[in-house]
């Protein structure tokens, strides 16, 4: 699954286009390398999130192959730090 993808699912970002950007610019890293949004993510990934004012940090637990609920989202990834 893409990267911009998997953060709108995941909704640690809420809309992908909003994750197109914030990958454009540089302020996620995957593994701590920079990552574009067509990046493919797979299980076992760190994934961080350079916000405004604070850096989150996600570990992918499991990657999806489409859409899933709100209840599910969480299941995803595990917070490492924020």
């Amino acid at each position: 699954m893409r990267l911009d993808k998997f953060l709108k699912v995941s909704r640690l970002i809420k809309r992908r286009t909003v994750a197109n950007e914030v990958s454009d610019m540089g302020r996620v890293l995957i593994n701590n390398n920079p990552a574009k949004p067509a990046k493919q993510i797979k299980e076992n990934d760190i994934i961080t999130i350079e916000y405004a004012h604070r850096t989150v940090k996600a570990k992918v637990l499991k990657v999806p192959t489409g859409n899933v609920s709100i209840q599910e989202s969480s299941t995803l990834y595990e917070l490492i730090s924020e």
